[in-house]
């Protein structure tokens, strides 16, 4: 049986409700009775009504929610609830009578919705029920527009989105979003299966606006049939981890989707081609790029570099631009980056970052808004810090952890930048007393540079 259809949990769920629409025609006695009795008293004017007291009024107000007929109330106003309940809550409320079960199947709720995929056997989270799954493809294929795919880490929930995805043929869908949970599932799946089901959608959408298929196998075959069919709409693409995409492809995306604003990638398929090509005349301003620098072989991968005319070409043509680079890379693979200037924004490094490299930093990235260091090691970071705060003048957020940094340099650091720092996180094992400052002083001072009360975070002890 349909969700929708009465279901037999739903009936025990709501059978207060129930009860209370069996009740309907006594209701309704009730309150044509009451219109009697006022049409009575508005035609009799010598008849003097007492006034109400507060006991009386009390009881009058508890009345109302008696005679209140919530079958009768308008479309759009149980429709504006159902938009807050929960789907199981949604399908239950949807069984208390026919006028609920109709706003159920209103198109405007199938609009957004979200499946989630999981195995039990690898997963607590619950999972959308097939049921429903058929149903939605039968009779809510057609209105769905904000479509997201959550799976687990196993290939069973991968493939059984595919499957879903490749019968999705009279959708117009504009976001599309496929999450891993925990590990990369669709990368364990087969490709040929994984692209077969993705381009079903990118074909019959026509309107595709944002996707992120972040960790797929998707490639650069499937993506000239995105820009195809959706070149016009596409504004966001987030794919960075898909190692099957080239320069090339991403490139192609670039050239023929005009409207593109929003980019996520991996470094090896940035090019000097693809930032002039996001830089061209008949490009909308970029406004967000963002870059995850990854190296899974330490010392094994050389990474190109991009020249500083290409860097140039896109912020002068987006100069509001916010370029976001994530890196995880060791020491030694830092010797291509920073050496130029780069328009970066925003700089999270996830494993240990040298002191030259945050030397360069502090010189050669003048519009850095937000930085943080994971881990840097034993040296302490005082210079650097002091160099960044002099050169970065739009740093308004800095988070150290794993790392060593003096008292009296870092309240310089504070002094430098003062009010601006909107965000400052800075682990408590980071700062080092040394003759001026103690870690008890620290704080004082700090908080008397950014304009409010600060105190460095501490590690909690559990």
């Amino acid at each position: 049986m349909d969700v929708g259809e009465y279901p037999m949990a739903a009936v025990t769920s709501f059978r207060s409700f129930r009860v209370n629409c069996n009740l309907e025609a006594f209701v309704r006695m009730k309150r044509n009775n009451l219109s009697v009795v006022n049409k009575i008293g508005q035609s009799s004017p010598a008849v003097k009504q007492p006034k109400l007291g507060f006991y009386s009024s009390l009881n009058q107000t508890h009345m109302y929610p008696v005679l209140l007929d919530w079958g009768s109330l308008p479309h759009h106003v149980v429709l504006r609830v159902f938009q807050y309940l929960p789907l199981i809550d949604r399908a239950r409320a949807s069984s208390v009578c026919r006028r609920w079960n109709e706003v159920f199947h209103i198109p405007d709720l199938w609009r957004k919705f979200e499946f989630e995929l999981n195995q039990p056997a690898t997963s607590y989270f619950k999972s959308t029920h097939p049921d429903l799954i058929q149903q939605i493809i039968k009779k809510h294929a057609a209105h769905l527009q904000y479509v997201s795919f959550k799976v687990d880490s196993s290939t069973e929930s991968a493939e059984a989105a595919c499957d879903i995805l490749s019968q999705l043929v009279n959708c117009s869908i504009q976001t599309l979003g496929l999450i891993s949970t925990a590990k990369p599932s669709f990368m364990n799946m087969s490709q040929s299966h994984f692209v077969s089901a993705l381009t079903v959608v990118f074909v019959n959408s026509k309107s595709l606006s944002s996707i992120k298929i972040e960790d797929t196998p998707v490639d650069d075959p499937s993506l000239k049939i995105l820009v195809a069919n959706n070149s016009d709409t596409l504004r966001l693409l987030k794919m960075s981890s898909c190692p099957h995409v080239s320069s090339d492809g991403i490139l192609c995306v670039a050239d023929h989707c005009q409207g593109l604003r929003e980019l996520a990638l991996n470094y090896y398929m940035l090019s000097d081609e693809l930032l002039l090509a996001l830089s061209s005349e008949t490009h909308v301003n970029l406004e967000h790029l963002r870059i995850d620098v990854v190296s899974e072989n330490p010392g094994q991968i050389e990474f190109h570099s991009i020249k500083k005319q290409s860097w140039d070409a896109l912020t002068k043509h987006s100069p509001g631009v916010n370029v976001v680079m994530y890196f995880f890379l060791y020491e030694e693979e830092f010797e291509t980056f920073f050496k130029e200037e780069t328009p970066v924004t925003h700089l999270y490094f996830g494993r240990s970052v040298s002191k030259t490299v945050l030397g360069r930093i502090g010189l050669n990235c003048s519009r850095l808004i937000e930085l943080v260091v994971c881990a840097n090691g034993l040296q302490t970071l005082d210079d650097e810090l002091i160099c960044i705060a002099k050169h970065c003048k739009n740093l308004t957020a800095l988070g150290l952890s794993e790392c060593e940094v003096s008292c009296s340099a870092f309240i310089e650091f504070v002094r430098l930048c003062g009010r601006r720092l909107t965000q400052l996180s800075i682990m408590e094992e980071v700062l080092i007393p040394d003759d001026d400052y103690s870690l008890d002083e620290i704080h004082i001072e700090v908080s008397k540079h950014l304009g409010r009360i600060w105190f460095p975070d501490v590690m909690p002890i559990w």
